[in-house]
C-alpha cells in the first residue's frame, strides 16, 4: 500500500512533467513508467484524486469519455 507521501510525490512529479512537456498526464505516466521501470499497475495505486480529476478532464476534452453533466451557473 502506498503512503500519502509517495502518492503526493508521484502526483506532483507527473503534474510538473506534464506542464513542462505540454503532454496529457496519461502519456506522462506511461513515459515515467517506461523510464523508471515501474509497472503501470503500481503507478495506478500512486495516482491522487486531483490527478485522477485532471486525467478525467483531459479525456473528456478529447472525447475519450463522455462529458459529465454540469449545472448551469
Amino acid at each position: 500500500m502506498a503512503t500519502r507521501e509517495e502518492i503526493s510525490d508521484f502526483s506532483t512529479k507527473i503534474l510538473e512533467m506534464a506542464d513542462e512537456q505540454g503532454q496529457p498526464c496519461m502519456d506522462v505516466i506511461i513515459q515515467y513508467c517506461d523510464e523508471t521501470g515501474i509497472e503501470v499497475e503500481v503507478a495506478a495505486t500512486l495516482v491522487s484524486s486531483f490527478l485522477k480529476a485532471r486525467i478525467r478532464e483531459e479525456a473528456q476534452s478529447v472525447n475519450l469519455i463522455k462529458k459529465a453533466a454540469k449545472l448551469p451557473l
